[in-house]
């Protein structure tokens, strides 16, 4: 009986086809009648993990109002008990910790979350790296100045790194008391789809040392043009900005941070040699950039050096945000040498996730930025278990394109497939 059903509508489907490739018109439907499901491209709140601290207090509560506020599944919520406080932990105490987080973790979990500001560091690795691959010297420096294990997650585009490669790049939930983490955390929360039209400043400055970045923001802004707005300013540092959306320098202290006003979700970092010592850096911690308003930041734990790729790439982490990915997402596809920095901020922000669809006769007009580059196939269905049949023609989607033209099969589930 089965058989003949799904021939019986497959013709009909390919009737429709044919209708809508002869130009025949259809009548416009609400767009709310039509449900489409893109190109899995982030990491969603179920698959992420956060790690408590229950001998912190401060953890703890980070930990329940984060959970509440991204409706985290329960069985996402690994419980850890040690003596907080101390910038540093010691491998062997960490590796006993990591087996026992390895062992509570869901197999569908791509991404972990801790939430606390120290420890910050294990031995010679930052603690987000120690979660992510496990303690490993290769992650360290084995002399000064010298590179790093690189990491496999680096410019990848895809939304499954434990998966992928067995890896679940780790971001600290940091501040130094409540009410910065719940700032924080409600920045990150607000800024959800809000496609905002902040700039992103990349400020070279006459730190010859820490400046080392500068010599790519050209080739930055060209990339981004009729994406993100970007600006290349040369000066110790912006004073009496309103729309600050990523801000990256070179400098051991930055200036001005209170006369600023970032946007909701925004980026910032300094390159610099210990910005990762959160709570005791002679340097400016990564955490000043947190408390002016920023959702998320980095600096190393250890002496780096000046190794542009142990520090984030600008160039890669504004086009994977400006593509709807995850803040986490961001920060770990663009450092190729990550073991000795620390990722801080709210993992699951992202301001450009989202899409919209206008139905137009026999059109369906999508826009989005969540498309990579390549090709794509639109499959469709009367109802959301299927069954899905594949309408005629290939998507192209180009390099930042961000509105599509789809086939008008009627009402009903559509599915946008990478080919």
């Amino acid at each position: 009986m089965s058989g003949p059903v799904v021939q019986i509508r497959y013709l009909v489907s390919v009737a429709f086809a044919f209708l809508l490739l002869i130009g025949a018109p259809l009548s416009t439907v609400a767009s709310d009648d039509f449900h489409l499901s893109l190109p899995k491209h982030r990491i969603l709140a179920n698959e992420l993990a956060v790690i408590i601290n229950d001998a912190d207090p401060l953890s703890v509560r980070i930990g329940n109002y984060y959970r509440k506020a991204r409706d985290i599944p329960a069985r996402n919520v690994l419980h850890v008990d040690f003596r907080p406080g101390r910038p540093n932990m010691g491998k062997a105490e960490f590796k006993r910790i990591k087996a026992l987080i390895d062992r509570q973790t869901p197999a569908n979990v791509q991404a972990y979350a801790i939430t606390w500001a120290m420890p910050y560091r294990v031995d010679c690795m930052s603690i987000t790296s120690a979660f992510a691959f496990g303690f490993d010297k290769r992650f360290c420096s084995r002399q000064r100045c010298a590179p790093t294990r690189h990491n496999s997650y680096f410019n990848h585009p895809g939304a499954t790194p434990y998966t992928d490669f067995g890896i679940r790049p780790t971001i600290a939930i940091a501040a130094e008391n409540f009410a910065q983490a719940q700032a924080l955390i409600d920045r990150g929360v607000m800024s959800d789809k809000t496609l905002p039209s902040g700039t992103a400043y990349l400020v070279s400055t006459s730190d010859k040392a820490r400046n080392v970045r500068s010599a790519g923001y050209t080739t930055v802004k060209k990339l981004m043009a009729g994406w993100i707005n970007t600006s290349i300013v040369e000066s110790e540092a912006l004073k009496n900005i309103d729309d600050v959306l990523f801000y990256f320098t070179g400098k051991t202290f930055v200036p001005y941070l209170d006369t600023l006003q970032f946007v909701p979700g925004a980026i910032a970092d300094h390159l610099t040699s210990t910005g990762g010592k959160l709570t005791d850096s002679r340097q400016m911690s990564a955490l000043r950039w947190l408390e002016a308003g920023a959702t998320g930041s980095y600096g190393t734990v250890v002496e780096p050096c000046n190794l542009t790729g142990k520090f984030p790439n600008p160039g890669i982490l504004i086009d994977v945000y400006g593509s709807g990915r995850t803040l986490l997402q961001a920060y770990w596809q663009s450092v190729q040498q990550p073991g000795e920095g620390i990722f801080i901020g709210e993992p699951l922000a992202a301001p450009f996730d989202g899409f919209t669809l206008e139905v137009k006769d026999n059109r369906i007009l999508l826009t989005t930025r969540t498309l990579l580059p390549g090709y794509y196939r639109l499959a469709y269905s009367e109802g959301p278990v299927g069954p899905y049949w594949v309408l005629p023609g290939v998507i192209e989607a180009r390099y930042h394109q961000r509105r599509f033209t789809l086939l008008n099969a009627g009402a009903g589930y559509y599915r946008l497939e990478r080919i």
